[in-house]
């Protein structure tokens, strides 16, 4: 069972290509996203289903990936549905919370920008393994040293806590057992009830999270491991099917960017 975060050792095209390719290719798709209308998200959400092929991933594994933060997007989509101000949908009428048409579109493009978000970052993370991740940041990082940033021990951060993730949530899932094995109800009752059950688990996971925390720099202790600049047992380098994918990324970004002057060029050339 794969969750969000966790690498999925294939042989792909996407496995093979260099990581700062992959990192700077998300970042991109990130602005893109958040900046994104209907048919740029439609445009990407099919490059995105494209890319399943290529790197060998299962629709199940991305799903999967997307089930922790289903509450949130849920959560998400309610606020935009019912607090955005106008004109009320039938048979909803005016009211203080009310579902209006504008609400309804927004909560839509929010919730689905977010969705392509998760998967985008979920591609990086399923197709980059720990090592590779540290150090294609790494390198992105390291013109930013002559400012003072310590770009080896920022990449390592930042791997950690996206592999942290997984391990977070299986801890999530043993806690909620463990309590259901003795006897706790987490699944029916009110809201209020169901609350508090969740809220319980709180103590428990913040007590495993420190431990585990402990653990893993305790381990990295004892291997030796130190802060500041590292030298790689494989050296990253920029192959042709590197340089292809640098393309795609800027025939993708540019036509998502320029949409507008492209559907004006393509209304004119209609009314010619």
């Amino acid at each position: 069972m794969y969750n969000l975060g966790q690498y999925i050792p294939r042989k792909s095209l996407i496995h093979t290509l260099d990581p700062r390719i992959k990192i700077l290719f998300v970042v991109m798709l990130s602005i893109i996203i958040l900046n994104a209308r209907v048919f740029t998200a439609l445009v990407i959400s099919v490059f995105l289903v494209f890319l399943l092929p290529l790197s060998r991933i299962h629709p199940q594994q991305i799903l999967r990936s997307l089930r922790p933060v289903i509450p949130f997007l849920v959560l998400l989509f309610l606020l935009h549905l019912l607090l955005t101000e106008g004109v009320p949908l039938p048979p909803f009428p005016a009211w203080r919370i009310t579902v209006t048409s504008a609400g309804l579109f927004r909560g839509i493009m929010v919730t689905w920008q977010f969705m392509l978000l998760i998967i985008s970052a979920s591609f990086l993370t399923m197709t980059t393994p720990p090592t590779g991740l540290v150090s294609g940041l790494e390198r992105l990082l390291r013109p930013f040293r002559i400012i003072g940033v310590p770009s080896h021990d920022l990449a390592v951060m930042v791997s950690v806590a996206l592999r942290f993730v997984p391990t977070f949530l299986e801890e999530i899932r043993s806690i909620r057992e463990a309590q259901m094995s003795r006897g706790a109800d987490l699944k029916t009752g009110s809201i209020y009830r169901r609350i508090r059950s969740t809220v319980s688990m709180m103590i428990p996971l913040i007590s495993s999270t420190f431990r585990r925390a402990d653990e893993l720099a305790t381990a990295m202790e004892s291997r030796g491991y130190f802060g500041g600049s590292r030298t790689y047992m494989h050296d990253l380098c920029l192959t042709p099917r590197d340089y292809c994918a640098i393309l795609m990324m800027l025939f993708i970004g540019g036509s998502c960017l320029f949409q507008d002057d492209l559907f004006h060029l393509l209304s004119l050339w209609a009314h010619v």
